[in-house]
Protein backbone atom coordinates (compact mmCIF):
# COMPACT_ATOMS: atom_id res chain seq x y z
CA UNK A 1 0.00 0.00 0.00
CA UNK A 2 1.40 3.38 -1.03
CA UNK A 3 1.97 5.66 1.99
CA UNK A 4 0.02 8.90 2.14
CA UNK A 5 1.84 12.26 2.28
CA UNK A 6 1.02 12.48 5.99
CA UNK A 7 2.49 9.04 6.65
CA UNK A 8 5.61 9.85 4.62
CA UNK A 9 6.10 13.10 6.56
CA UNK A 10 5.72 11.35 9.90
CA UNK A 11 8.12 8.60 8.85
CA UNK A 12 10.76 11.13 7.78
CA UNK A 13 10.30 13.06 11.02
CA UNK A 14 10.54 9.93 13.15
CA UNK A 15 13.64 8.64 11.38
CA UNK A 16 15.33 12.07 11.60
CA UNK A 17 14.70 12.28 15.34
CA UNK A 18 15.92 8.73 15.85
CA UNK A 19 19.06 9.43 13.84
CA UNK A 20 19.83 12.43 16.04
CA UNK A 21 19.26 10.38 19.19
CA UNK A 22 21.49 7.43 18.27
CA UNK A 23 24.57 9.59 17.57
CA UNK A 24 26.58 9.47 20.84
CA UNK A 25 27.92 13.01 20.47
CA UNK A 26 24.47 14.53 20.43
CA UNK A 27 22.73 15.38 23.68
CA UNK A 28 25.61 14.55 26.05
CA UNK A 29 23.37 14.56 29.11
CA UNK A 30 21.33 11.63 27.80
CA UNK A 31 22.12 8.10 28.97
CA UNK A 32 22.09 5.10 26.69
CA UNK A 33 18.86 3.72 28.16
CA UNK A 34 17.20 7.10 27.79
CA UNK A 35 18.29 7.33 24.15
CA UNK A 36 16.88 3.89 23.41
CA UNK A 37 13.64 4.70 25.23
CA UNK A 38 13.17 7.92 23.27
CA UNK A 39 13.81 6.15 19.96
CA UNK A 40 11.21 3.49 20.74
CA UNK A 41 8.81 6.08 22.13
CA UNK A 42 9.14 8.26 19.01
CA UNK A 43 8.59 5.37 16.60
CA UNK A 44 5.59 4.08 18.57
CA UNK A 45 3.96 7.52 18.75
CA UNK A 46 4.40 8.15 15.04
CA UNK A 47 3.02 4.69 14.27
CA UNK A 48 -0.03 5.37 16.44
CA UNK A 49 -0.61 8.68 14.68
CA UNK A 50 0.16 7.88 11.07
CA UNK A 51 -0.41 4.19 10.38
CA UNK A 52 -3.44 1.89 10.36
CA UNK A 53 -1.54 -0.74 12.35
CA UNK A 54 -3.39 -1.91 15.45
CA UNK A 55 -2.52 0.16 18.53
CA UNK A 56 -1.99 -2.95 20.64
CA UNK A 57 0.45 -4.44 18.12
CA UNK A 58 2.50 -1.24 18.18
CA UNK A 59 2.51 -1.10 21.98
CA UNK A 60 3.58 -4.74 22.28
CA UNK A 61 6.35 -4.16 19.75
CA UNK A 62 7.57 -1.15 21.73
CA UNK A 63 7.51 -3.13 24.98
CA UNK A 64 9.48 -5.97 23.39
CA UNK A 65 12.03 -3.54 21.97
CA UNK A 66 12.58 -1.96 25.38
CA UNK A 67 12.97 -5.41 26.94
CA UNK A 68 15.34 -6.70 24.24
CA UNK A 69 17.60 -3.66 24.64
CA UNK A 70 17.72 -4.04 28.41
CA UNK A 71 15.95 -0.78 29.27
CA UNK A 72 13.37 -2.74 31.25
CA UNK A 73 13.47 -6.34 32.44
CA UNK A 74 11.20 -9.08 31.17
CA UNK A 75 9.73 -9.25 34.69
CA UNK A 76 8.67 -5.61 34.35
CA UNK A 77 7.06 -6.21 30.95
CA UNK A 78 5.15 -9.34 31.94
CA UNK A 79 4.50 -8.14 35.48
CA UNK A 80 2.25 -5.37 34.21
CA UNK A 81 -0.27 -8.00 33.13
CA UNK A 82 -0.54 -9.07 36.77
CA UNK A 83 -1.07 -5.53 38.00
CA UNK A 84 -4.05 -5.17 40.32
CA UNK A 85 -5.66 -2.57 38.06
CA UNK A 86 -5.65 -5.02 35.14
CA UNK A 87 -7.40 -7.62 37.27
CA UNK A 88 -9.85 -4.96 38.42
CA UNK A 89 -10.82 -4.28 34.82
CA UNK A 90 -11.14 -7.99 33.93
CA UNK A 91 -13.46 -8.67 36.85
CA UNK A 92 -15.45 -5.49 36.17
CA UNK A 93 -16.18 -6.76 32.65
CA UNK A 94 -17.41 -10.07 34.09
CA UNK A 95 -19.74 -8.14 36.38
CA UNK A 96 -20.90 -6.01 33.44
CA UNK A 97 -21.72 -9.18 31.46
CA UNK A 98 -23.83 -10.40 34.37
CA UNK A 99 -25.71 -7.08 34.49
CA UNK A 100 -26.34 -7.18 30.74
CA UNK A 101 -27.57 -10.78 30.82
CA UNK A 102 -29.95 -10.13 33.73
CA UNK A 103 -31.93 -7.46 31.84
CA UNK A 104 -31.40 -4.79 34.50
CA UNK A 105 -30.35 -2.25 31.86
CA UNK A 106 -33.78 -2.17 30.22
CA UNK A 107 -35.61 -1.93 33.53
CA UNK A 108 -33.36 0.93 34.68
CA UNK A 109 -33.87 2.76 31.38
CA UNK A 110 -37.65 2.61 31.70
CA UNK A 111 -37.50 3.71 35.33
CA UNK A 112 -35.46 6.81 34.48
CA UNK A 113 -36.62 8.07 31.10
CA UNK A 114 -40.23 6.97 31.58
CA UNK A 115 -40.72 9.88 33.95
CA UNK A 116 -39.72 12.52 31.40
CA UNK A 117 -42.46 14.93 30.40
CA UNK A 118 -40.39 17.47 28.45
CA UNK A 119 -37.41 17.41 26.12
CA UNK A 120 -35.12 18.95 28.72
CA UNK A 121 -36.23 16.45 31.36
CA UNK A 122 -35.60 13.60 28.93
CA UNK A 123 -32.14 15.00 28.18
CA UNK A 124 -31.05 15.28 31.80
CA UNK A 125 -32.65 12.02 32.96
CA UNK A 126 -30.80 10.24 30.15
CA UNK A 127 -27.62 12.00 31.21
CA UNK A 128 -28.06 10.90 34.82
CA UNK A 129 -28.66 7.31 33.71
CA UNK A 130 -25.51 7.29 31.57
CA UNK A 131 -23.43 8.70 34.43
CA UNK A 132 -24.63 5.87 36.68
CA UNK A 133 -23.50 3.26 34.12
CA UNK A 134 -19.89 4.26 34.83
CA UNK A 135 -20.18 2.24 38.04
CA UNK A 136 -21.52 -0.89 36.35
CA UNK A 137 -19.76 -1.12 32.99
CA UNK A 138 -16.02 -0.52 32.53
CA UNK A 139 -14.53 1.36 29.58
CA UNK A 140 -16.39 3.75 27.31
CA UNK A 141 -16.79 1.29 24.42
CA UNK A 142 -18.52 -1.22 26.71
CA UNK A 143 -20.93 1.43 28.00
CA UNK A 144 -21.69 2.55 24.46
CA UNK A 145 -22.52 -1.02 23.42
CA UNK A 146 -24.82 -1.45 26.42
CA UNK A 147 -26.54 1.91 25.84
CA UNK A 148 -27.09 1.48 22.09
CA UNK A 149 -30.28 -0.65 22.40
CA UNK A 150 -31.73 1.91 24.82
CA UNK A 151 -31.05 4.70 22.33
CA UNK A 152 -32.62 2.73 19.49
CA UNK A 153 -35.74 2.21 21.61
CA UNK A 154 -35.92 5.94 22.32
CA UNK A 155 -35.36 6.70 18.63
CA UNK A 156 -38.25 4.43 17.70
CA UNK A 157 -40.53 6.06 20.26
CA UNK A 158 -39.59 9.54 18.96
CA UNK A 159 -39.56 8.64 15.27
CA UNK A 160 -41.81 11.58 14.39
CA UNK A 161 -39.39 14.11 15.95
CA UNK A 162 -36.22 13.65 13.94
CA UNK A 163 -34.12 16.44 15.45
CA UNK A 164 -34.69 15.03 18.93
CA UNK A 165 -33.41 11.67 17.75
CA UNK A 166 -30.29 13.37 16.35
CA UNK A 167 -29.85 15.19 19.65
CA UNK A 168 -30.05 11.92 21.60
CA UNK A 169 -27.65 10.24 19.19
CA UNK A 170 -25.10 12.92 20.01
CA UNK A 171 -25.97 13.03 23.70
CA UNK A 172 -25.23 9.35 24.36
CA UNK A 173 -21.54 9.27 23.26
CA UNK A 174 -20.91 12.75 24.64
CA UNK A 175 -22.01 11.85 28.15
CA UNK A 176 -20.41 8.40 28.01
CA UNK A 177 -17.03 9.97 27.24
CA UNK A 178 -17.21 12.85 29.72
CA UNK A 179 -18.66 10.83 32.60
CA UNK A 180 -15.94 8.17 32.38
CA UNK A 181 -13.82 10.24 34.77
CA UNK A 182 -16.29 9.36 37.55
CA UNK A 183 -14.61 6.03 38.34
CA UNK A 184 -11.23 4.38 38.11
CA UNK A 185 -12.64 1.71 35.78
CA UNK A 186 -14.29 4.30 33.54
CA UNK A 187 -11.48 4.17 30.96
CA UNK A 188 -8.28 2.26 30.42
CA UNK A 189 -6.45 5.59 30.40
CA UNK A 190 -7.25 6.00 34.10
CA UNK A 191 -5.48 2.76 34.97
CA UNK A 192 -2.46 3.82 32.92
CA UNK A 193 -2.38 7.15 34.77
CA UNK A 194 -2.54 5.44 38.16
CA UNK A 195 0.23 3.01 37.19
CA UNK A 196 2.55 5.73 35.86
CA UNK A 197 1.95 7.85 38.96
CA UNK A 198 2.83 4.93 41.21
CA UNK A 199 5.99 4.07 39.28
CA UNK A 200 7.12 7.70 38.99
CA UNK A 201 6.20 9.20 42.35
CA UNK A 202 5.22 6.33 44.65
CA UNK A 203 1.74 7.85 45.07
CA UNK A 204 -1.21 5.55 44.40
CA UNK A 205 -4.74 6.74 43.74
CA UNK A 206 -7.29 4.19 44.93
CA UNK A 207 -10.83 3.59 43.75
CA UNK A 208 -12.33 5.69 46.56
CA UNK A 209 -10.03 8.67 46.07
CA UNK A 210 -10.62 8.66 42.31
CA UNK A 211 -14.36 8.51 42.96
CA UNK A 212 -14.17 11.47 45.33
CA UNK A 213 -12.24 13.54 42.80
CA UNK A 214 -13.83 12.37 39.57
CA UNK A 215 -17.53 11.95 40.30
CA UNK A 216 -18.30 15.67 40.93
CA UNK A 217 -16.46 16.59 37.73
CA UNK A 218 -18.31 13.86 35.81
CA UNK A 219 -21.72 15.00 37.02
CA UNK A 220 -21.15 18.70 36.35
CA UNK A 221 -19.45 18.25 32.98
CA UNK A 222 -22.04 15.72 31.77
CA UNK A 223 -25.04 17.91 32.55
CA UNK A 224 -23.38 21.03 31.09
CA UNK A 225 -22.55 19.00 27.99
CA UNK A 226 -26.18 17.85 27.84
CA UNK A 227 -27.29 21.47 27.70
CA UNK A 228 -24.68 22.18 25.02
CA UNK A 229 -25.91 19.24 22.93
CA UNK A 230 -29.54 20.30 23.38
CA UNK A 231 -28.91 23.91 22.37
CA UNK A 232 -26.59 23.22 19.43
CA UNK A 233 -28.63 20.47 17.75
CA UNK A 234 -32.24 21.54 18.31
CA UNK A 235 -34.32 24.65 17.77
CA UNK A 236 -36.89 26.14 20.11
CA UNK A 237 -39.68 24.48 18.13
CA UNK A 238 -37.98 21.08 18.49
CA UNK A 239 -37.85 21.47 22.25
CA UNK A 240 -41.50 22.54 22.54
CA UNK A 241 -44.24 20.10 23.24
CA UNK A 242 -44.51 17.26 25.73
CA UNK A 243 -42.63 13.98 25.63
CA UNK A 244 -44.32 10.71 26.48
CA UNK A 245 -42.38 7.45 26.36
CA UNK A 246 -44.29 4.43 27.59
CA UNK A 247 -42.98 1.25 29.11
CA UNK A 248 -44.59 -0.71 26.26
CA UNK A 249 -42.55 1.21 23.68
CA UNK A 250 -39.33 0.56 25.57
CA UNK A 251 -40.23 -3.10 26.19
CA UNK A 252 -40.63 -3.66 22.46
CA UNK A 253 -37.16 -2.47 21.53
CA UNK A 254 -34.83 -2.66 24.55
CA UNK A 255 -32.63 -5.73 24.40
CA UNK A 256 -29.29 -6.14 26.08
CA UNK A 257 -26.13 -6.86 24.15
CA UNK A 258 -26.32 -10.60 24.75
CA UNK A 259 -29.79 -10.92 23.27
CA UNK A 260 -31.60 -11.38 26.58
CA UNK A 261 -34.38 -9.12 27.71
CA UNK A 262 -37.08 -9.80 30.26
CA UNK A 263 -39.99 -7.57 31.27
CA UNK A 264 -39.02 -3.97 31.99
CA UNK A 265 -41.89 -3.45 34.41
CA UNK A 266 -43.62 -5.50 37.07
CA UNK A 267 -42.07 -7.81 39.69
CA UNK A 268 -38.35 -8.41 39.49
CA UNK A 269 -37.10 -11.79 38.40
CA UNK A 270 -34.87 -13.63 40.91
CA UNK A 271 -31.87 -13.19 38.61
CA UNK A 272 -32.44 -9.42 38.46
CA UNK A 273 -32.70 -9.20 42.23
CA UNK A 274 -29.51 -11.19 42.80
CA UNK A 275 -27.60 -9.19 40.21
CA UNK A 276 -28.77 -5.84 41.61
CA UNK A 277 -27.83 -6.85 45.16
CA UNK A 278 -24.43 -8.10 44.03
CA UNK A 279 -23.67 -4.94 42.05
CA UNK A 280 -24.76 -2.71 44.93
CA UNK A 281 -22.59 -4.70 47.35
CA UNK A 282 -19.53 -4.52 45.10
CA UNK A 283 -19.88 -0.76 44.55
CA UNK A 284 -20.44 -0.20 48.28
CA UNK A 285 -17.30 -2.18 49.12
CA UNK A 286 -15.31 -0.26 46.53
CA UNK A 287 -16.43 3.04 48.01
CA UNK A 288 -15.75 1.96 51.60
CA UNK A 289 -12.23 0.67 51.01
CA UNK A 290 -10.74 2.96 53.71
CA UNK A 291 -12.91 1.20 56.29
CA UNK A 292 -12.27 -2.47 55.49
CA UNK A 293 -8.93 -2.17 53.55
CA UNK A 294 -9.86 -4.87 51.05
CA UNK A 295 -8.31 -3.88 47.68
CA UNK A 296 -10.79 -3.04 44.90
CA UNK A 297 -9.36 -5.77 42.66
CA UNK A 298 -10.05 -8.39 45.35
CA UNK A 299 -13.60 -7.11 45.79
CA UNK A 300 -14.11 -7.23 42.01
CA UNK A 301 -12.75 -10.79 41.85
CA UNK A 302 -15.15 -11.94 44.58
CA UNK A 303 -18.01 -10.26 42.74
CA UNK A 304 -17.00 -11.86 39.43
CA UNK A 305 -16.85 -15.33 41.01
CA UNK A 306 -20.31 -14.88 42.53
CA UNK A 307 -21.76 -13.38 39.33
CA UNK A 308 -20.62 -16.40 37.30
CA UNK A 309 -21.33 -19.09 39.91
CA UNK A 310 -23.76 -21.90 38.95
CA UNK A 311 -26.07 -21.27 41.91
CA UNK A 312 -26.14 -17.47 42.25
CA UNK A 313 -24.80 -16.13 38.99
CA UNK A 314 -26.58 -14.86 35.89
CA UNK A 315 -23.86 -15.62 33.32
CA UNK A 316 -21.43 -18.45 32.69
CA UNK A 317 -17.79 -17.57 33.29
CA UNK A 318 -16.65 -18.56 29.81
CA UNK A 319 -19.37 -16.38 28.27
CA UNK A 320 -18.45 -13.44 30.50
CA UNK A 321 -14.76 -13.77 29.67
CA UNK A 322 -15.61 -13.45 25.98
CA UNK A 323 -16.73 -9.88 26.67
CA UNK A 324 -13.36 -8.89 28.15
CA UNK A 325 -11.39 -6.71 25.68
CA UNK A 326 -8.14 -8.64 25.89
CA UNK A 327 -6.57 -6.43 23.24
CA UNK A 328 -7.17 -3.39 25.47
CA UNK A 329 -5.62 -5.16 28.46
CA UNK A 330 -2.50 -6.08 26.46
CA UNK A 331 -2.30 -2.50 25.23
CA UNK A 332 -2.55 -1.19 28.78
CA UNK A 333 0.13 -3.59 30.03
CA UNK A 334 2.54 -2.66 27.25
CA UNK A 335 2.02 1.08 27.69
CA UNK A 336 2.48 0.73 31.45
CA UNK A 337 5.86 -0.83 30.71
CA UNK A 338 6.65 2.07 28.37
CA UNK A 339 5.78 4.49 31.16
CA UNK A 340 8.15 2.66 33.51
CA UNK A 341 10.91 2.94 30.91
CA UNK A 342 10.29 6.66 30.39
CA UNK A 343 10.50 7.29 34.13
CA UNK A 344 13.33 4.97 35.15
CA UNK A 345 15.63 5.78 32.23
CA UNK A 346 15.40 9.53 32.82
CA UNK A 347 13.99 10.12 29.33
CA UNK A 348 10.89 11.93 30.59
CA UNK A 349 12.93 14.28 32.78
CA UNK A 350 15.28 15.03 29.89
CA UNK A 351 12.40 15.82 27.54
CA UNK A 352 10.93 18.43 29.87
CA UNK A 353 14.24 19.78 31.19
CA UNK A 354 14.25 22.68 28.73
CA UNK A 355 10.74 23.84 29.50
CA UNK A 356 10.30 27.01 31.55
CA UNK A 357 9.63 26.10 35.17
CA UNK A 358 9.19 29.56 36.65
CA UNK A 359 5.58 29.89 35.49
CA UNK A 360 2.66 30.18 37.92
CA UNK A 361 1.02 26.83 38.79
CA UNK A 362 -2.29 27.89 37.24
CA UNK A 363 -0.56 28.63 33.93
CA UNK A 364 1.25 25.28 33.99
CA UNK A 365 -2.04 23.45 34.57
CA UNK A 366 -3.77 25.53 31.90
CA UNK A 367 -1.16 24.45 29.34
CA UNK A 368 -1.51 20.81 30.42
CA UNK A 369 -5.29 20.96 30.06
CA UNK A 370 -5.18 22.68 26.66
CA UNK A 371 -2.65 20.22 25.24
CA UNK A 372 -4.55 17.23 26.60
CA UNK A 373 -7.86 18.56 25.25
CA UNK A 374 -6.43 18.98 21.76
CA UNK A 375 -4.42 15.73 21.76
CA UNK A 376 -7.33 13.68 20.37
CA UNK A 377 -6.81 15.42 17.02
CA UNK A 378 -3.43 13.66 16.78
CA UNK A 379 -3.79 10.50 18.88
CA UNK A 380 -7.24 8.96 18.58
CA UNK A 381 -6.75 6.32 21.27
CA UNK A 382 -7.51 7.68 24.74
CA UNK A 383 -5.14 5.18 26.33
CA UNK A 384 -2.38 6.08 23.88
CA UNK A 385 -2.81 9.75 24.75
CA UNK A 386 -2.32 9.00 28.43
CA UNK A 387 0.66 6.75 27.80
CA UNK A 388 2.34 9.57 25.85
CA UNK A 389 1.28 12.60 27.89
CA UNK A 390 1.15 11.46 31.52
CA UNK A 391 4.87 10.55 31.94
CA UNK A 392 5.84 13.92 30.46
CA UNK A 393 3.29 15.82 32.54
CA UNK A 394 4.49 14.17 35.76
CA UNK A 395 8.14 14.93 34.98
CA UNK A 396 7.35 18.55 34.05
CA UNK A 397 5.21 19.02 37.16
CA UNK A 398 8.06 17.93 39.39
CA UNK A 399 10.31 20.57 37.84
CA UNK A 400 7.68 23.29 38.06
CA UNK A 401 6.81 22.59 41.69
CA UNK A 402 3.27 21.49 40.80
CA UNK A 403 1.72 18.50 42.49
CA UNK A 404 2.17 15.65 39.94
CA UNK A 405 -1.10 14.03 41.07
CA UNK A 406 -3.05 17.19 40.24
CA UNK A 407 -1.29 17.56 36.90
CA UNK A 408 -1.79 13.91 35.91
CA UNK A 409 -5.47 13.98 36.88
CA UNK A 410 -6.04 17.22 34.98
CA UNK A 411 -4.39 15.79 31.87
CA UNK A 412 -6.39 12.56 32.03
CA UNK A 413 -9.69 14.33 32.67
CA UNK A 414 -9.12 16.82 29.83
CA UNK A 415 -8.24 13.97 27.46
CA UNK A 416 -11.80 12.73 27.94
CA UNK A 417 -12.90 15.33 25.40
CA UNK A 418 -12.70 13.64 21.99
CA UNK A 419 -15.79 14.71 20.07
CA UNK A 420 -14.45 16.69 17.12
CA UNK A 421 -14.51 13.97 14.46
CA UNK A 422 -16.54 10.75 14.03
CA UNK A 423 -13.30 8.76 14.30
CA UNK A 424 -12.09 10.55 17.43
CA UNK A 425 -13.50 7.89 19.81
CA UNK A 426 -15.22 4.52 19.53
CA UNK A 427 -18.54 5.67 21.09
CA UNK A 428 -18.70 8.62 18.66
CA UNK A 429 -18.04 6.26 15.75
CA UNK A 430 -20.64 3.76 16.96
CA UNK A 431 -23.48 6.28 17.18
CA UNK A 432 -22.50 8.10 13.97
CA UNK A 433 -23.54 5.29 11.63
CA UNK A 434 -26.86 3.65 12.49
CA UNK A 435 -28.74 2.36 9.44
CA UNK A 436 -32.38 3.37 9.46
CA UNK A 437 -31.98 5.81 12.36
CA UNK A 438 -31.34 9.59 12.05
CA UNK A 439 -28.00 10.52 13.55
CA UNK A 440 -25.52 13.37 13.60
CA UNK A 441 -23.20 14.61 10.87
CA UNK A 442 -19.64 15.91 10.98
CA UNK A 443 -21.07 19.44 10.98
CA UNK A 444 -23.08 18.65 14.13
CA UNK A 445 -19.91 17.40 15.83
CA UNK A 446 -17.92 20.49 14.86
CA UNK A 447 -20.69 22.79 16.07
CA UNK A 448 -20.80 20.99 19.40
CA UNK A 449 -17.01 20.87 19.75
CA UNK A 450 -16.73 24.63 19.27
CA UNK A 451 -18.78 25.04 22.44
CA UNK A 452 -17.81 21.93 24.39
CA UNK A 453 -14.02 22.04 24.01
CA UNK A 454 -13.49 25.39 25.81
CA UNK A 455 -16.26 24.54 28.27
CA UNK A 456 -14.75 21.22 29.39
CA UNK A 457 -11.20 22.60 29.43
CA UNK A 458 -12.26 25.50 31.65
CA UNK A 459 -14.19 23.13 33.92
CA UNK A 460 -11.24 20.76 34.38
CA UNK A 461 -8.97 23.71 35.15
CA UNK A 462 -11.49 25.05 37.67
CA UNK A 463 -11.63 21.69 39.45
CA UNK A 464 -7.83 21.35 39.47
CA UNK A 465 -7.34 24.83 40.93
CA UNK A 466 -10.34 25.25 43.23
CA UNK A 467 -12.18 21.98 43.93
CA UNK A 468 -9.56 19.23 44.13
CA UNK A 469 -7.44 21.14 46.69
CA UNK A 470 -10.48 21.05 48.99
CA UNK A 471 -10.60 17.26 48.49
CA UNK A 472 -6.98 16.60 49.39
CA UNK A 473 -5.09 17.21 46.11
CA UNK A 474 -3.27 20.57 46.39
CA UNK A 475 -2.02 22.40 43.32
CA UNK A 476 1.55 22.64 44.60
CA UNK A 477 3.61 20.16 46.58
Amino acid sequence: MTPTPRQSTLLCLALSLCALLVVPGNFPGLSGDARCTLVVFTLATCAWIGTPIDDTYIALGAGLALTATGVISSDTLFGTLGDATVWLLICAFVLAAAVARSGLAGRAAVFLVGGARSVRQLTHLTTAALVVTAFAVPATSGRAALALPVFLALAKALADRGRLVVMLALLFPTVILLSAVATLIGAGAHLITVSVLWESTGERIGFTQWLLLGLPLAVVSSHLAAEAVLLTTTRRADRAGPVRITAEQMQEHVRDTEGAGGPVTGPWAPAETRCALLLATVVALWCSEPLHHVPPATVALIGAVVASSPALGTVRLKDALRTVPWSLLLFMAATMAMGVAMSDSGAAKWLVAGLPVDVPPWLFLAVVVLVSTAAHLVLQSRSARSSVLVPLVIAAAAGAGVNPVAAALASTAAAGFCHTLPASAKPVTLFADLPGTPTYTSRDLLRLSAVLAPLTAALVLLFALAVWPLLGVPVVR
